[in-house]
């Protein structure tokens, strides 16, 4: 673990969480075959904001279109896999510990309550995105998450097999390293 892990453990500057963020909003629109929306100005809060919205107009209006949601889930997971990739190298992530701390890190900045064990095993118990999000649009948005994820790892397999916006009291999943 190096020093800028450590540091990233303690503390994250506002225009720093602003730029990653403004990174998946590129990788979704990338995605989505659309440009992101213009965030110049806007505090974080309100970019997080302006994601979520982003992110369910775009997913319904794919469902609507008909588009192949098979595609943009794909799409989705290789460009957020470049992500968790990028994250691993700079931040020399190497164990299975070191991935779930460094997701905890990224969740926190989406207010994403992340908690995962070493040996794979992951809760989410308060997400911003839980009330935003019908269950269809999590399942297709959720690939960015299996691509961070298995990009920070090394390319294992993470999948969610319960989720708040089906209803139950949080989100889990699971990574097979």
């Amino acid at each position: 673990m190096n020093l800028l892990f450590r540091m990233a453990q303690i503390y994250i500057p506002q225009c720093v969480k602003k730029r990653k963020l403004k990174e998946l909003f590129s990788c979704t629109a990338s995605a989505f075959e659309c440009n992101p929306p213009e965030i110049q100005g806007l505090s974080f809060g309100e970019c997080l904001e302006k994601f979520a919205s982003f992110t369910k107009v775009e997913t319904e209006r794919s469902i609507r279109q008909g588009k192949d949601l098979q595609i943009i889930k794909s799409r989705l997971f290789q460009n957020a896999f470049r992500i968790g990739e990028n994250l691993r190298n700079k931040f020399r992530v190497t164990t299975i510990e070191e991935v779930m701390i460094m997701s905890r890190i990224l969740y926190g900045i989406l207010e994403i309550d992340f908690h995962g064990a070493a040996q794979g095993e992951i809760t989410i118990k308060r997400c911003f995105f839980s009330n935003k999000y019908s269950s269809q649009v999590c399942r297709v948005i959720s690939s960015l998450d299996e691509g961070v994820i298995a990009g920070l790892s090394g390319g294992g397999q993470f999948e969610f097999f319960e989720r708040i916006t089906e209803g139950k009291d949080c989100c889990k999943a699971r990574l097979i390293a």
